[in-house]
């Protein structure tokens, strides 16, 4: 068994009335890979926090075997880093005006700096692109100690982890498998739940109306008629008597059984939402948004020029891009408010009947902290609370958790209320920077559902690529300097990328091909002492059959 690098035992904390965390014990050994789930609020950040000796638990102990490193999702970014694994994250040098994802690529670097046995990530993923996500599960792969990992990447989780930690209502349950065992262990779950729940509710049914076959037979009886005879009349009393005692037992039996029946919960399920969000106030243009920019600079560095793009009225529209690209600040020149030291020169011509939504990577500043979740939600919108109510649900944020205040809620949680806020509005325009930072796996999917079905015009940045692909039916990609545009989705145009790299593959196979065949006619027209005609003819129709077959699988 391979040894001990930490144990957790009777660790609870409580904020306020809640108990965030109550748990019996945990504990980690060397070279685990874990996964740890759970909903946004459930106490994943404040858990890693108090395993990593950040954080203070109210009561309980940890120990730790093992020196540990916590990489964080936010905050700090001034830990050192070694230059070996500065240059590996591609990690810039402290200084004003990182974006989010060169932020990540810091935080990334100075905590893998100690090499320590123990690594704890927070959705180390946080604003990362496909090549800084590549590189990041590069260096958790090659990790020789153990990883306790949060993350709502599901690709990375797939690929790395072969344990599950679910953390609902402060405890934990442990999965001894990969994530996509475990889910499919919670559908069988749920399945096996819904079918208990099913049987439960039968049996409730069948044992009321017992009862009130009972209840009913009882009261038909007939009690002796007023002309009845003295003797006639006893007999017909003892007998109504005994009928209505035998009755009113069998029904307090089954009383009894309905009363001690074993309660057994329903599932829970995503609430409908039974009308299309972003269609109140439709836009007739074919174009909701039109872009011509000259030049989008930041200092000195010039991010964009000479680029035109257009946004089709009810498109869902992905800009994608390496970290630090300009994403956000093309995104921000868009709202006419250009991040400090930036310049957008051009023109930005926008549907009169557009009326805009905007999501940014600071989105806690639209909200009013002391408001609540629900309050907060509608303040923007004109729809009834049954719908501000359906949509918090279905970004799992239900019950009495719709009535706090968004002071006390988690940085996961108050994205799902700016979300809804944005979802439930006047808007038929979105523009949202990295919506999926900060949500658990299972908003993250009924965000996708949301999104998918909005009625209005989208744009969005996300390095997400599951996220994208459910989405998006049109990508901008931004890349050194110049603008791209593809009419369809992400698998579409990989697709043909994928298509157009073998075409050039084949193309310099082809031009090869045909440069030796040429040698080799040269060969046999003028032979070389020492050549052998036969074999230069024979190696001539070899590249000549090979040049065939590549044109004809072009």
């Amino acid at each position: 068994m391979s040894r001990i690098l930490l144990e957790a035992n009777h660790i609870s904390k409580i904020y306020g009335e809640q108990t965030v965390l109550d748990i019996e014990r945990l504990h980690i050994c060397d070279g685990e890979r874990v996964a740890l789930v759970g909903e946004n609020g459930a106490g994943k950040s404040t858990l890693l926090a108090i395993l990593a000796g950040e954080l203070a638990p109210d009561s309980g102990d940890v120990r730790r075997y093992a020196p540990a490193a916590l990489i964080r999702q936010s905050g700090d970014t001034r830990l050192a880093a070694n230059a070996r694994l500065a240059s590996v994250f591609r990690a810039p040098d402290a200084r004003e005006g990182l974006s989010g994802g060169e932020q990540t690529r810091r935080r990334i670097a100075g905590a893998l700096s100690g090499d320590a046995p123990l690594l704890l990530a927070d959705e180390p993923t946080t604003d990362l692109d496909a090549d800084g996500i590549a590189r990041l599960r590069q260096r958790l792969e090659a990790h020789t100690g153990a990883l306790v990992l949060v993350s709502h990447d599901r690709a990375l989780l797939r690929a790395l982890c072969t344990r599950v930690l679910y953390l609902e209502n402060g405890t934990l349950s442990d999965f001894p498998g990969g994530y996509d065992d475990w889910q499919a262990e919670q559908a069988r779950r749920r399945e096996r739940q819904q079918f208990e729940y099913d049987q439960y509710r039968a049996e409730q049914a069948r044992l009321r109306k017992a009862i009130q076959r009972k209840s009913e037979w009882a009261a038909s009886v007939k009690k002796a008629p007023k002309r009845m005879g003295n003797s006639e009349a006893r007999l017909h009393t003892h007998e109504y008597t005994n009928a209505v005692l035998h009755q009113s037992h069998a029904k307090k039996v089954l009383e009894n059984r309905l009363e001690r029946l074993e309660k057994k919960e329903r599932p829970r399920d995503l609430p409908e939402i039974r009308m299309a969000l972003g269609v109140t106030h439709p836009i007739a243009a074919k174009a909701t948004l039109s872009v011509r920019c000259k030049q989008l600079t930041a200092g000195k560095q010039t991010l964009l020029a000479g680029a035109d793009f257009t946004l089709p009225t009810g498109s869902r529209t992905a800009l994608m891009g390496e970290n630090g690209c300009g994403k956000t600040t093309l995104l921000r020149a868009l709202r006419g408010e250009p991040s400090p030291g930036t310049r957008f020169t051009g023109a930005i011509r926008l549907n009169p009947q557009a009326r805009v939504g905007w999501f940014d990577q600071d989105h806690a500043r639209t909200l009013c902290p002391d408001d609540t979740a629900l309050q907060n939600a509608m303040s923007d919108s004109s729809l009834p609370e049954s719908v501000a109510r359906t949509v918090l649900a279905r970004l799992n944020l239900r019950g009495d958790s719709v009535f706090k205040t968004v002071r006390v809620l988690s940085g996961g949680e108050r994205a799902k209320v700016a979300l809804a806020r944005l979802l439930l509005g006047e808007s038929n325009l979105l523009i949202l920077d990295e919506p999926t930072n900060h949500l658990d796996m299972f908003t993250l999917q009924a965000l996708e559902a949301l999104l998918s079905g909005y009625g209005g015009t989208l744009l969005f940045v996300s390095h997400d690529r599951a996220f994208v692909s459910a989405v998006a039916n049109r990508v901008l990609t931004l890349s050194g300097g110049r603008l791209s545009t593809f009419e369809g989705t992400l698998d579409a145009m990989e697709a043909e990328a994928d298509r157009d790299r073998d075409a050039e593959a084949a193309r310099l196979q082809i031009s090869a091909l045909e440069m030796r065949m040429a040698a080799l006619a040269g060969r046999m027209a003028a032979p070389k002492k020492g050549d052998d005609p036969q074999a230069l003819s024979n190696q001539y129709d070899a590249l000549a059959a090979e040049l065939r077959s590549i044109k004809q699988g072009e």
